[in-house]
């Protein structure tokens, strides 16, 4: 373990020359390259060395222990050292998870499509609220969220919505989200007052490059058309709507929210790459089984991951057990307790199949 974080110190280090040698600044792309791996590795090498610093506090704590010390020097001379061991236990398990096999996908951006699906207009008001829990939390994390296409319903919420949400480690926290989130409260459209459940589904892709998969142009088929609804006078005077249609597996993807055909496409082909490519993983099952044993449950889309219940104020996540008395806080973007707990949960499980 140990070979491995001084290799990865090294190599640290040897980023942190490059990036100051100017043939690399006026290279933007391998400048960037090259930061992205120093930011990646930036956590493991500040924990490392700061355990190496522990462990030489130790070696001199106990070196200094067996001279002759005053009682009230070796009182607090014991203490420190009691203090640095518990500190090389806490950071030994800290590099432990920083060791892990990292998600190549952790540091993507991600596009996020939520559909109102069992409750008619309550789940497609429902599937609105989800949007924009993401979205502010998307601002909190200080992450960019554009809304690519939406199709919303007469009341105001969304039948579906595709969202790309760009920023550092985008799908390292949102990666499990995706699955079916149950609503139980009054709707807005019963009189009665009765308490009605409802679902929506969210799924959760990274952003592929051309690169990761590639797309023949004659496995395509595009259709040009005029885009409905609202949009103003342009509608029906531009064919600036566009459908690709993935041949081999049959993926289609429609987009019209822009004005420009061209930036449609472009929007079109970002969603159908990432389609394609998470159709791709899901057909490679023994790699993805693997994965979603541990995974909390990022695989299967139709599973029921999360409960809002109004009524009590509560928000349970079933894959983990977890119960929340704040669902008003978690509708208002504040995620981090269920993000943080799923996220150690799933190290958790990582950490007992390395050791089991």
């Amino acid at each position: 373990m140990f070979d491995q974080l001084q290799a990865i110190e090294d190599r640290y280090e040897e980023l942190g020359e490059l990036l100051s040698d100017p043939d690399v600044v006026s290279d933007t792309k391998r400048f960037m390259q090259l930061s992205k791996e120093e930011a990646s590795t930036r956590e493991t090498v500040e924990v490392y060395r700061r355990y190496k610093q522990v462990v030489t506090g130790i070696e001199e704590t106990e070196e200094l222990l067996n001279e002759n010390l005053e009682d009230d020097m070796r009182e607090l001379a014991k203490e420190e050292l009691s203090d640095l061991k518990e500190e090389k236990e806490q950071l030994e398990e800290q590099i432990k998870v920083l060791l892990l096999p990292k998600d190549h996908n952790d540091d993507k951006n991600i596009i996020m499509e939520i559909r109102g699906a069992a409750g008619g207009d309550e789940a497609a008001l429902f599937a609105g609220d989800l949007l924009n829990m993401y979205q502010s939390y998307a601002v909190s994390q200080g992450w960019k969220f554009e809304v690519m296409e939406a199709n919303i319903t007469g009341i105001g919420g969304y039948k579906e919505v595709i969202a790309m949400i760009s920023g550092e480690s985008v799908f390292s926290k949102l990666k499990y989200e995706s699955g079916a989130h149950r609503v139980q409260r009054v709707p807005q459209t019963e009189s009665q007052g009765r308490v009605h459940t409802s679902t929506a589904t969210v799924v959760v892709l990274p952003e592929v490059e051309d690169v990761e998969v590639e797309l023949d142009d004659k496995d395509i088929r595009v259709d040009i058309y005029h885009a409905s609804g609202a949009g103003g006078q342009h509608v029906n005077k531009t064919a600036s709507a566009v459908r690709l249609t993935h041949l081999p597996t049959g993926i289609v993807v429609a987009m019209q929210d822009e004005r420009s055909q061209l930036k449609n496409r472009e929007k079109a082909m970002k969603i159908l790459r990432a389609r394609v490519y998470d159709e791709i993983q899901q057909a490679n099952q023994s790699e993805y089984d693997a994965n979603r044993k541990s995974a909390v449950g990022t695989g299967d889309r139709s599973e029921r991951i999360r409960t809002y219940n109004f009524p009590q104020n509560r928000v349970t996540d079933h894959r983990i057990g977890l119960t929340i008395q704040k669902l008003d806080q978690i509708l208002a973007g504040k995620l981090d307790e269920i993000i943080d707990a799923l996220i150690i949960y799933d190290q958790t499980q990582k950490l007992e199949q390395l050791n089991g």
